[in-house]
């Protein structure tokens, strides 16, 4: 092989690695710098950017105010990862891991710091009743789920997305590894949902609001543009239960959150009452 890579034997990050998010990898951890996060009226705060992860929790949220659950309110802060803002002293505090989303809970005495997508979708879900099982056999399997996904998802996003959409150039061997795991892991929820309506059975859960905007997005064309690439059509279950589930009134209010891109009914930077996302929903034509 021809510039074939040989790694040193300890490696040190010596310039950028390219792609588009090489300005702001490193291979440390912590806060950058300092900056408060902004506080609204409301015991939920979300700092979070309307990625796959972060619409996870809107999703959720929407679903909680749609059942007349008014303690789920919330106020949703825009946290732009291109520039860094997952790296302020502020966001750091609430998610040490600098990623999104991160909620903090300010409804008791001592607020409680929630990361991890998964882990903010089981906490919501267990604080207001909503979405998980009771029935311990059901709910087992809805966790199945849930961290079938957490699990999952970085092939799809960090392996086949990178490689495949973002990545500076192309190469054979690992669009090639990843897009037939990304295949591999669409088949396995074809076959899951040729037997049920939603990925657990026949209850709508948090595994669906957790796997939804991954394979979703993916199926609809939404993620990397490579329906056509990876022949989604032919997980014929995926896209009944992915177009359905978009059509929820709550996904479809969900998903814009936290968003700065797209038309402009799609963008809802921030959010602080429901009337923020009526008025951005009003203008689409």
């Amino acid at each position: 092989m021809t510039n074939q890579y040989i790694p040193p034997k300890v490696w040190v990050m010596d310039g950028e690695n390219g792609g588009k998010f090489a300005n702001i990898n490193r291979p440390t951890a912590g806060a950058r710098y300092e900056k408060v996060l902004d506080v609204g009226t409301h015991p939920l705060q979300l700092h979070s950017l309307a990625t796959p992860n972060g619409q996870k929790v809107t999703i959720l949220l929407e679903e909680l105010l749609a059942l007349g659950i008014s303690a789920a309110e919330y106020d949703a802060y825009i946290i732009n990862i291109g520039d860094g803002e997952q790296f302020s002293s502020g966001f750091v505090e609430i998610n040490p891991n600098s990623k999104i989303p991160a909620l903090l809970d300010r409804s008791g005495d001592t607020p409680i710091r929630v990361f991890e997508s998964g882990a903010i979708l089981l906490y919501l879900a267990e604080k207001f009743g909503h979405f998980l099982p009771k029935d311990i056999a059901k709910r087992t399997e809805a966790m199945n789920w849930l961290f079938w996904l957490q699990g999952s998802a970085p092939y799809l996003g960090g392996g086949f997305g990178h490689f495949y959409a973002y990545a500076p150039e192309k190469f054979e061997y690992p669009i090639n590894r990843f897009a037939m795991e990304a295949k591999r892991q669409l088949d396995v929820l074809d076959k899951q949902l040729a037997n049920h309506k939603y990925i657990a059975g026949d209850e709508y859960t948090i595994a669906d609001i957790a796997i939804w905007p991954w394979y979703g997005n993916l199926i609809i064309n939404n993620g990397y543009d490579a329906a056509e690439f990876l022949d989604v059509a032919s997980y014929t279950h995926v896209v009944r239960w992915a177009k359905e589930i978009a059509q929820r009134e709550a996904v479809k209010r969900g998903v814009i959150v936290n968003r700065s891109w797209g038309e402009e009914w799609e963008q809802v930077p921030k959010r602080h009452s429901a009337a923020d996302i009526d008025l951005v929903m009003s203008k689409k034509t």
